[in-house]
């Protein structure tokens, strides 16, 4: 794609897919922006010469990489996707208010015009309320255990110029996963009882197994969220021993 001057900036910003020349740059770029966030954002857990040398590793070909340079060539942002992810989306210190941030994601959600998806640290307010003012909208708190600072994220999406149908593929996702858990959790049903004293109900572990689920699911009310642990528990231990109804995948031995 062309190089492209965004609308209304004074400085004819000029947004441009990056280079295997670049790279070092864009490292340098977020090394400086994530160190100058702090506390905003937690610092950055590798040393620095690991983070420019990550970025120097960059296979173009795999992702979008585009950047963002005032008139004289001076590196004020970029922004890369891969797949339907934005991975990053940082602007220079010096930079930041002038509407470098604003260029970058629009050209993100032109690039990706069936929305795309982006974690955030839940502590980086300012991150939080420029995709708030730009239609992303927020999907899923975590604690922070899945990333490498530890820090609690949030996973935000734009979606894109059919937000139904963005956001009815994510619920499909979502209940594939409950249907690949709720299998595991009724085989793990069927497993445990020969190991037990007393097979079946054990209603002190089932209301500790609540109250542990519910505190993942802190959008929900605890009670809610027990009625459904009960219910999976029950119809689990009412499955043992039932036969399964899908066909044995193995070759039968008579043929």
């Amino acid at each position: 794609m062309p190089s492209e001057a965004a609308p209304g900036d004074p400085d004819e910003l000029v947004l441009r897919p990056a280079l295997s020349d670049d790279l070092r740059r864009v490292g340098e770029l977020f090394w400086r922006t994530r160190a100058a966030a702090v506390p905003a954002m937690p610092p950055v857990v590798h040393e620095r010469d690991d983070v420019l040398a990550f970025f120097a590793g960059f296979d173009l070909a795999e992702r979008d990489l585009w950047l963002a340079e005032g008139p004289t060539g001076d590196l004020r942002g970029f922004v890369e996707l891969k797949g339907d992810w934005l991975d990053d989306l940082y602007v220079d210190p010096a930079h930041q208010g002038d509407g470098v941030g604003r260029a970058l994601l629009e050209l993100a959600m032109s690039l990706r015009p069936g929305g795309f998806e982006l974690w955030v640290f839940a502590s980086n307010a300012p991150a939080r309320a420029f995709y708030a003012r730009h239609g992303l909208i927020e999907l899923e708190t975590t604690d922070g255990s899945g990333n490498e600072e530890g820090s609690p994220d949030i996973r935000l999406a734009w979606p894109g110029s059919e937000p139904l149908a963005f956001l009815r593929a994510r619920i499909d996702e979502v209940d594939d996963l409950l249907g690949d858990l709720l299998a595991r959790r009724a085989a793990l049903t069927a497993a445990v009882q020969p190991f037990k004293a007393h097979p079946g109900r054990d209603p002190e572990r089932e209301a500790r197994c609540a109250e542990r689920v519910a505190a993942r699911v802190p959008a929900l009310s605890a009670g809610g969220v027990a009625r459904i642990v009960h219910a999976v528990i029950e119809e689990s231990l009412s499955a043992v021993g039932r036969p399964d109804p899908r066909p044995d995948p193995r070759p039968d031995p008579r043929l």
